[in-house]
Formats: structure tokens, sequence, C-alpha cells
């Protein structure tokens, strides 16, 4: 409507300047062609208000029709088209973290500390890609950065460390109700605090859930790395064997297992592990677990670790906090290697660590802890390790 009384105006207005023209030529005698000029110049003048009113035409309809796709109840939510939306958008998922760590850890010739090379950046950066309701591929990238040049594990002070390529890739799926499947290059890890073994491997594993918060799984596994924490020339051996974890009570826990792996030369010392582990709740603000691990080595073959934990960070609420302690003692070759945690848990050593978690801000956690360790093998060698670190995660 606004835009019909727009141009009618502009009509009349062309029209009485006409006229208005007309009447004073014809008072002053103009002469015919300074009257055709003057014409001219209104219909250009006419032409030139036309092709903007049809802009304006073309915006209106522009902000209608965008308008309306807004108002769509198609993409209501609970709505067909929302859910393709939401569906797209869902197909693969980012997520990791990264780290800024500081280290102060002895380290002298028969030592077991790390010296400086845990003092670095560090970034988890991981993917979830939706293949099917059954299926999803997953991949895993790690990037290190000292910010020391006296780190021993570099090839020299300028190298580029772990450059963040993509190091592990698998699938997770269910292709039966009940059952779970993953295979490929990833990192696994057995038990409650990976004392049995904690490692990147390639390989397959499938679980069961056969009752009730009770569930087993079968793997077989051919780990990645040269020398493991506790197993020499590991990539030269493979693993497979039986987990089974579930609940003897709402507040009992328990993980139990067994596995053999390939004896390559008797490198590894071991062929056989079994695993004992229980996981307790005696009130709702404390959780202790303990872990026994032994091993068919001769000599050294065994490992332990008891955990007491007061509360849990919650990365959602800034102010909660943890408090641990823990006791290990891991002999050389006492389990198939278990997660060393950057080197705080290192075979062949015993003693205690003592800690704290606290969440700085949303999805911004601090952890600071202080051990004491001492080598078995020797016992003339002494580990004294401070690190505090803060986690940003995404």
């Amino acid at each position: 409507m606004k835009i019909k009384t727009l141009s009618l105006a502009v009509t009349l207005s062309c029209a009485c300047c006409s006229l208005y023209s007309a009447a004073t030529f014809a008072d002053d005698h103009m002469d015919q062609k300074a009257l055709d000029a003057e014409v001219a110049k209104m219909e250009q003048m006419h032409q030139t208000y036309e092709a903007e009113l049809q802009k304006m035409r073309q915006m209106r309809e522009k902000y209608e029709s965008n308008l309306a796709k807004i108002n769509d109840p198609k993409l209501d939510e609970g709505s067909s088209g929302y859910e393709a939306l939401k569906s797209a958008i869902e197909r693969i998922t980012f997520f990791g973290f990264f780290r800024a760590k500081y280290d102060h850890d002895d380290r002298d010739e028969i030592g077991i500390g790390a010296g400086t090379n845990n003092r670095h950046f560090y970034m988890d950066f991981e993917a979830k890609m939706k293949v099917s309701d059954e299926w999803e591929a997953h991949f895993q990238s790690e990037a290190r950065k000292g910010y020391t040049v006296n780190q021993s594990w570099r090839d020299d002070p300028g190298s580029d460390d772990q450059d963040g390529t993509v190091q592990r890739i698998w699938v997770e799926g269910h292709p039966y109700d009940g059952i779970g499947l993953a295979l490929g290059t990833k990192w696994w890890g057995l038990g409650f605090q990976n004392v049995p073994f904690g490692h990147a491997a390639d390989g397959i594993q499938v679980d069961y859930t056969f009752v009730k918060d009770w569930n087993a799984k079968a793997f077989w596994w051919r780990p990645r790395q040269g020398d493991l924490v506790t197993m020499p020339n590991g990539s030269e051996t493979t693993i497979s064997g039986l987990n089974v974890t579930g609940h003897i009570v709402d507040q009992l826990a328990t993980s139990l297992t067994f596995a053999s792996n390939e004896n390559d030369d008797d490198k590894q010392m071991m062929d056989r592990m079994g695993a004992v582990e229980l996981q307790y709740k005696p009130i709702d603000d404390v959780t202790l677990t303990g872990s026994y691990v032994w091993t068919n080595a001769d000599d050294y073959n065994n490992s332990q670790e008891y955990r007491v934990d007061y509360k849990a960070t919650d990365l959602n609420q800034i102010g909660s906090y943890s408090l641990y302690a823990r006791y290990i003692d891991f002999e050389k070759y006492g389990d198939y290697s278990h997660d060393d945690e950057w080197s705080s848990l290192p075979a062949d050593a015993k003693g205690w660590i003592a800690g704290v978690k606290y969440v700085l801000y949303k999805n911004v956690v601090w952890e600071t802890f202080y051990s004491q360790q001492k080598k078995i093998s020797t016992d003339s060698s002494s580990k004294h390790l401070i690190r505090t670190q803060i986690d940003f995660h995404f």
C-alpha cells in the first residue's frame, strides 16, 4: 500500500510540475524546443523514481521470503525438517583439550626421573563421525611442543616434537543388540586404572553385556611402541585375552583380566598375565580403588596400585574440586605395560602421589600433585616429582 501511494505521489508531482512548467512557458512565450527539453527531463526523473521503487519492491519481497523461512513450521523442534538439520549437524563431533604443563622431576644416571622431558604444551584433538545408527568412525591427533631445549627425546633443540599428525584411526559400533565392536589403531586400557595395560595398539575388541551391569571383552592387540613401560620390544609381540567388569553390589565393582602374549625369544620376560581390581564407594564423596596384577616372569613379576579419591570435579561447575592419594608398587615385569601417565608412574618404582584438581572456569581444570618414589630393583635411587598443569577442554 505504501509503495502504491508513493508511486501515485510521484506521478501527481510530475504532472503538476509539467502543468506549472507549461503555464510558465506560455506566459513567457518560451519556444517549443525548451518545452520539449523540460518534458524530457521530467520523464527521466519519473523513470529514475520508478527504478528506485522497483528496487524497494525487490527488497521487500526478499525480506518477506526470509521471514517466511524463519517462521516455517517445518523447522520447529520435533519436525522432520528440524530433525534432518539436527542430524546433519551432529554427524561430526570434534572434542579434546589443550594443556600447559610444568614438571620438576629428578633425573640421574640410574634414576627414574624424567628431568625436563615433560615441560611442554600439548593438545589432544579427536573426532567422532557418524556412519550410521550402528557405526561411528574416530580419529585422534596429538601434538606436543616442549618449551625447553634440553629434552632427551628430541633429535635436536630445534626439532618439531610430535607434529600433530593423525596417529590413531578406528571404528566403533554395535552390530547386534548388546554386542560392541572396536577395530583399528587406538589407545586401549584395561581395568579401572589401566594397570594391566594402557597403550596404543593395533587391534580388535569385542564386548558383550551378558547380564545387567556386567560386561565381557575379548581383545587382540599388537602394541605400536617398541619398548613399552614394562615389556621390552613390545612391537614384536601380540596380546590377547579376556576382561570381565561389573558390579557385585551397587557400591562395589570389580574388573578381572586374563591375557597371554607371544614371547619373542624370551625378550618380553613373560607370556601370561592376570589382574584383579576392586572399586568401592563407602560414602558418596569417597571412592577406593585397588589393582593387583601379576605375570609369569621369573622375577619382579607383580604390580599394584591403591587409590583414594575424595569428591570429583565437574567441568561445568566452577569451584568443584577433588583430592586424591595413590600408592604404587610397579615391579619391572609386573604387568603388560601400564599407563605411565607422562612418566609419573614409571616401571620398577614404588612410592606415593598426592594431588588436587580444581575447576577454575567452565571447562578449565587445574591439577597439581607431588610424588616420592624409589627404584625397586636397586633401591638406590629416588624420584621427587612436582607437576602442575592446566587443561582447557573443548
